[in-house]
């Protein structure tokens, strides 16, 4: 067959041959087939990878899209068990804990403590997705530690302090955390300023402001029934921030694994060159990223 659709080429091949401006760059066969490498062959002007000659001192980190499957049956069993504790180290390492702590005090293993670990972790889990989103693209993300701080305060003195309702007062935190993520995007998009500087610099700029807006106190007010319940409430007795996590990451995952809005950031993450090369907009997905990033940093605040 013949195709310029990537990802239908390394769903359906085992082996393809890459042309690059009339002539054959490169031969893929079995596991090589892959959207990345395809992506890397048919952009690089000479069939050499790119990612080998557009390396800078800038702080990245490596996309999943440069990842090479690893198959049992071909690779063999070492190759193939370092990929399953790269990919899944930490879930098995939680997994073994639990029954550890279950074996060893009978007390562990109870509803009380699952709700506990699902109430005191949710917001934790909601910022690691938050800064998931520009490490997918490449970049890292300071912000989501320093943003919870203000986006927190803001919430709470609109209600207390500026008699917002509670509707309002979320919708200004998102608005406001978006414009935020916007101005870390242009940052390092357009401006060209390395993404760790950036969100440290500016995340140092927003924990500032939150401790002269609050004076370092705590602020104490009455708040609707209606903002508590977000996050008090139990469906089944499972604390309902456990839900949004579940979600959250749900809807994460739909996005960047089966639409192409996250090929084209797994693309952007993987090689940012070869990306602009096939008319990807890398500033565009960036500048995204960032704001997504922001806006659910300040989902998690309120």
């Amino acid at each position: 067959m013949i195709s310029n659709d990537f990802e239908e080429i390394a769903h359906i091949c085992n082996r393809a041959l890459v042309f690059n401006r009339g002539k054959v760059v490169g031969e893929l066969k079995n596991q090589q087939v892959s959207f990345a490498n395809l992506l890397e062959l048919a952009s690089a002007s000479t069939g050499k990878p790119l990612w080998r000659n557009t390396m800078s001192n800038k702080t990245s980190v490596k996309s999943t899209a440069l990842e090479q499957r690893v198959s049992l049956g071909q690779d063999g069993f070492g190759p193939w068990l370092m990929q399953i504790i790269t990919r899944y180290g930490l879930l098995l390492l939680c997994i073994a804990l639990v029954i550890v702590f279950s074996l060893t005090t009978p007390s562990f293993a109870s509803m009380l403590t699952v709700q506990a670990i699902l109430s005191s972790k949710a917001k934790i889990a909601l910022l690691a997705l938050a800064a998931t989103i520009p490490m997918i693209v490449g970049k890292i993300d300071l912000n989501v530690g320093f943003g919870i701080v203000l986006w927190h305060i803001l919430a709470i003195t609109l209600q207390v302090e500026y008699g917002f309702s509670w509707q309002m007062a979320v919708l200004t935190v998102l608005v406001v955390s978006a414009l935020y993520g916007l101005l870390n995007g242009i940052l390092v998009a357009l401006a060209d300023i390395d993404s760790f500087v950036a969100t440290l610099g500016s995340g140092t700029v927003l924990y500032a402001v939150a401790l002269w807006h609050s004076g370092g106190r705590q602020i104490v007010g009455d708040l609707p029934d209606a903002f508590i319940a977000l996050h008090h409430t139990e469906i089944a007795g499972i604390p309902i921030v456990a839900f949004y996590v579940l979600i959250v990451a749900v809807i994460l995952w739909l996005i960047t694994e089966h639409t192409p809005l996250g090929r084209c950031m797994y693309a952007v993450g993987g090689n940012p060159a070869a990306a602009r090369l096939n008319g990807i907009s890398v500033n565009r997905f960036t500048i995204g990223a960032f704001i997504a990033s922001s806006v659910l940093t300040g989902f998690s605040a309120c």
